[in-house]
This record gives C-alpha cells, structure tokens and sequence, in this order.
C-alpha cells in the first residue's frame, strides 16, 4: 500500500500499519439484529484482516476463536460479503504451517489459535462470505524488532535484502541498516522462486476463493541498487534498446545524480541519463513476477481468483517499480495526462491483465471532485476518490473488476458519516465492489483516528 509528499502522514496503511498503541478500550456492541444490508447486485464489501494486528496487537481479538466468531457475526450483520486473510505478514513468517516459512505462532503475550487461517476460512464460508488470503510478497523481516525470516536466515538475508541509496548524500547500504521492514530485490531468481511456492502452497492448502499480491513491489524509488539489478538493467539495456554503451555507465549516477528529502522520502533531484529506462526495467521486473504468480495459482486451483492491492496514485506510483495499468495504455503516449517520468516502452509492463480483480487504496478524506473548488472542473484528479477512480478506469480499460478501497482507520475522516459516504460513493461507482481496510479499526477505537467503533458507519455505507 508509498506515500509521497501530501501523504506522508499516511504511511502507516496498508500494507501492516494497523497495530497503533494508544489509549484504553470499548466493547464492542452487536448492532441490532436485522436483515443484513444489501447493495448493488454481485457488488463485494470486502474486509482486510492484517495478521500482526488482529492476532498479536495490544487490542487485537483475532488470537480468540470466541471473538473471531463474534466480529464475523458483526461483519455479517453490517453486509460485508467477503474477507481478505493476511496469511504471510511482512516478518516473512506464516499464519499456517508451511514447508517454506517458519509459522507465526506468538508475539507480545499472544499466541495465534493452531489453526487460525483454517478456522477463518470455515467461519466466513458459514456466513456465506468469500475468503481472499493475501501475501506480503517481497518483505521478509520487520525491522524496528528485528525478525522475521531475513533475520533468521543470514545467507538469505545477505544476498536479497534490498541496497537502497541511504541519504541525500547518495550512499548505498542494505535497508535494514535504515531500521525499515526488510524488503527484498524482486529481480532475483530465489525471492521469486521462494513467493511463488509459497503461493502455489497457499493455493492447495487452503479452500480460498481467492489470491491477493500485497507489497508486490520495490520499497521505494531508491531500490534497488545491488550489483545484481545493476547488471540485469545493463543486459536489459542491451536487449530492450540495443544500448552497447551502457555497460560503462556510471551506476548509479547515471541512474540519479544527487538526491533531496521531502516529508520524510528521499527522492531524486537530479537525474541521470537512464533514469527513466530503469524506470521501464525495474516494472518490467514486477510485471514479469506478476505473470509467474498467476500462473502458479492457476496451475493450482483454476478457477481460484488471482488479484493485487496497489495504490490508487498512479501518478507517483511508478516510483515502487510497479505499472498496474493496462498493456494497451501508454502514458508516454497520453497528451491529456502527461506523465513526465513515462517513457518508450513503460506502456508495454502494464500487468493488469494478469489480474481478475484489483483492490486500489483510495485514501482520501475528499470524495468528490466537486467538494473542492480547486478539483470542481478537473475529470483526473489522483488524490481524491471520485478523481482516482476516473483515472483508474482510464489507465485499466475496466478490464477487470475494480475493487475501491479504503482505510477507515488511519485516514482523518471528519466523521464516522464521511467513511459511509466514501463506502457508499465506491459501491456505486466500482465493478467489483469495495475493499476496508481494517477490521481492527472497526472493532478496536485505539486503533483509529476517531476513536469510536465503526461497525455502524460501515453498516450505513453498504445499506442501498
């Protein structure tokens, strides 16, 4: 789920941020029973369940079977029609018994019941409700604690964790050395061949209706800068633009020049000469992973939906090496857009079409355009929901249901109103439905902005 400048604040979404300690707790209150809320037919309401914050958090509940079954019972009862089950958190370390990972059993006092994601799936399916599991692909150790499989396995972590550039001064070390979650080079051969068995394992193991690729990315526009990427672009390089020179580049200067800091992000300031083609190698490293991941599905359980959570800000999020838009759409082409950073060839890595169904975080507090006079006239704007979902549309052809998201807890919704407005807008605008991001911020008012339970305001935004 990267944030640039205006969303610095929010970095802590998505993609394993849930697990905020503040303040003292409320008990959840069962709405009253009724029939549940319906919306558009064969529209999804979707829920988000993160692992590390649900099973191990402070105010987590998902570590007890009893209120597993209670929450699911609430979830029901507000319309939601579907969960997606973190199933590999971002330590690298599983939520099942797995061939390829070590199982996460016990954190902070907590210990995940024996068969948490079997007995998820089994509750979801009595209430009618699909069950998605989801991967942090490319992150195998959290780094504030220290764990997780790149910290276990030291050969492992050694050759690929992610070199990233470290200061504005340009120098490169390893990013567990920055204190950042261990993110590793999706170029390499065994990251991906490590992800795709664990999916393929995933698959088999579990009556899922679904795969999600979650972090299925670069950490950020300063990875990776490993001899290994180095050498793979220059082969690219050849191969892609026939480039015999690039083999006495200068790396990686000639990639970027010198760097500055903004909201907390280290960006390019000046760039080199190949700047922008590394740009078209390092998505076309992620495209190509994404291609192996659906087949490895598909090779597994057909008929299992295979799908991706990104970012609803294509404008920026090429800086995570990640093009999630159509084949066909080319935004070195695109007049009305205009795309800087875009170059020949960037068009050609769009990996949407390897997808069934694509969950966009459209974390924004403005709905519509129109509720800014600033955007009021504008048809493209990414940092709103109306605007994204516009954009989205555009850039994906609507060839595959799109699942609007949102972050209930960690974006500052003015009132529990505004979240079943935004709920209510993506319903009727997606093909696919919605996707909330999280259930523990539902249940749990430490761990959202407007320290209230939030049931109702989900229950309201998927009533018709």
């Amino acid at each position: 789920m990267k944030w640039k400048s205006m969303f610095a604040a929010l970095a802590i979404l998505a993609f394993g941020s849930c697990s905020k300690d503040s303040g003292g707790g409320t008990p959840i209150e069962k709405p009253d029973p009724e029939t549940p809320p319906t919306n558009e037919t064969g529209k999804q309401v979707l829920v988000w369940v993160d692992a590390r914050s649900n099973v191990f958090g402070t105010y987590g509940k998902f570590n007890s079977k009893e209120e597993i079954v209670k929450i699911l019972d609430i979830l029901k009862d507000c319309g939601v029609t579907g969960l997606v089950i973190d199933v590999k958190p971002s330590s690298g370390y599983t939520m099942y018994n797995s061939t390829y990972a070590k199982e996460f059993t016990s954190l902070d006092g907590k210990t995940k019941p024996t068969d948490y994601v079997e007995f998820l799936i089994k509750e979801a399916k009595k209430r009618e409700m699909k069950a998605y599991l989801s991967i942090v692909t490319f992150v195998e150790g959290d780094g504030s604690r220290k764990i997780g499989h790149a910290f276990d396995n030291a050969d492992f972590k050694e050759k690929y964790e992610s070199i990233v550039v470290k200061n504005t001064q340009g120098q490169l070390g390893r990013i567990s050395e920055t204190g950042k979650n261990i993110f590793v080079n999706p170029a390499q051969p065994e990251v991906q061949d490590r992800v795709l068995n664990m999916i393929k394992e995933i698959a088999g193991k579990f009556d899922l209706d679904g795969l999600m690729l979650d972090y299925a990315r670069y950490t950020d526009i300063n990875a990776d800068f490993s001899e290994y990427s180095k050498q793979q672009f220059i082969a690219f390089m050849k191969e892609k633009y026939n480039d015999t020179q690039a083999e006495k580049m200068n790396f990686p200067t000639d990639i970027v020049s010198s760097w500055k800091e903004q909201s907390g992000q280290l960006l390019p300031n000046t760039t080199g000469k190949y700047y922008k083609q590394w740009l078209v190698y390092r998505t076309g490293v992620i495209q190509d992973f994404v291609k192996k991941a659906r087949q490895a599905v598909k090779s597994v359980k057909p008929d299992a939906k295979f799908g991706a959570y990104v970012g609803a800000w294509y404008t920026t999020y090429y800086q995570v090496g990640v093009n999630w838009a159509s084949k066909d759409y080319d935004p070195f082409q695109d007049f009305e857009l205009r795309f800087d950073w875009a170059y020949p060839g960037y068009g050609a890595t769009g990996y949407f079409e390897e997808l069934d169904m694509l969950m966009t975080g459209n974390y924004f507090t403005q709905i519509r355009l129109a509720d800014n006079p600033a955007t009021a006239s504008l048809k493209y704007h990414w940092w709103s929901i109306e605007g994204s979902l516009n954009g989205i549309d555009y850039i994906t052809k609507k060839k595959a249901p799109i699942y609007g998201s949102i972050d209930v807890g960690n974006v500052n919704y003015a009132n529990k109103q505004e979240i079943s407005k935004a709920i209510k807008y993506i319903l009727s605008r997606t093909s696919g439905g919605v996707m909330l991001f999280d259930v523990v911020h539902m249940y749990a008012p430490e761990y959202n902005m407007l320290k209230q339970e939030l049931f109702d305001a989900v229950k309201e935004g998927v009533k018709n």
